[in-house]
């Protein structure tokens, strides 16, 4: 088993490995969100709700200003060479993690691209809105498990920082096979014990992921559609250190 992430140099404390999902129409909305959220929060995703929306530059300039982090969640798939002077533009604006997707030459081109900056690649394995189903529908012929632990390896041999997987795809396990004991699981999908889980197939509670390893949770609707998201942040930060101790105890 890996050690606790807690004790890795390069994952901070708990609450810092709370990624809240801007995952809202327009920019007015995810301004009007980070005020609410305050202090509890301080690490946002920006996906394709608002990559492509008016003021997503100023908001994220504005957000790293302030001393916040913020993950670019662009999922880049093209020919190396865009791949890598589009991770080379993210670096330079100063983002904390951008996330790629594809084969490995499109994932070394990005883990070349971000250069030595302080920028994390993160490598897609399978979304975790899709399950067997999907992938046969999409003409993947090799098991669920089998196309997440393929593309985790490539991640790993790559160089990539991270990986994006579902905490039941175990991320213990998956550094396990990956051969790379320092590699980072950011893990979406999260949901409280319950609670609707949308369009998630395999979701998970914070607790839960935590304590099988995640590194990071991103979280969306559970926060940005409660009555009070940063009472909602803390909540999950406080089951988030529940999973940690959990681990903690399961530790040889």
């Amino acid at each position: 088993m890996q050690s606790d992430p807690g004790q890795k140099s390069s994952v901070p404390h708990l609450p810092s490995r709370l990624i809240v999902a801007l995952d809202v129409p327009d920019v007015q909305q995810a301004r009007a969100l980070i005020a609410r959220l305050g202090d509890a929060v301080s690490f946002y995703k920006i996906g394709i709700w608002l990559l492509y929306e008016p003021g997503v530059d100023a908001l994220i300039d504005g957000l790293i200003a302030s001393g916040k982090q913020v993950f670019l969640d662009c999922k880049l798939y093209d020919i190396g060479e865009t791949v890598r002077r589009g991770v080379a533009a993210v670096a330079r604006r100063g983002v904390s993690i951008v996330t790629v997707h594809g084969d490995p030459d499109m994932l070394r081109a990005a883990v070349d691209g971000r250069g030595d900056s302080g920028l994390r690649v993160f490598a897609i394995s399978v979304l975790t809105s899709q399950d067997q189903a999907a992938l046969q529908a999409m003409g993947y012929d090799r098991p669920l498990q089998e196309v997440i632990d393929l593309r985790v390896r490539h991640a790993a041999q790559a160089g990539c920082d991270g990986v994006i997987a579902s905490a039941l795809d175990d991320p213990d396990a998956l550094r396990a096979r990956s051969g790379r004991a320092d590699l980072l699981v950011g893990t979406p999908g999260i949901r409280l014990a319950g609670a609707d889980t949308h369009d998630q197939k395999r979701a998970a509670t914070p607790d839960a992921a935590i304590a099988r390893g995640a590194d990071y949770l991103v979280v969306g609707r559970p926060i940005t559609q409660a009555p009070d998201p940063a009472q909602a942040a803390r909540e999950i930060i406080a089951l988030m250190e529940q999973g940690a101790a959990r681990r903690s105890r399961a530790a040889p």
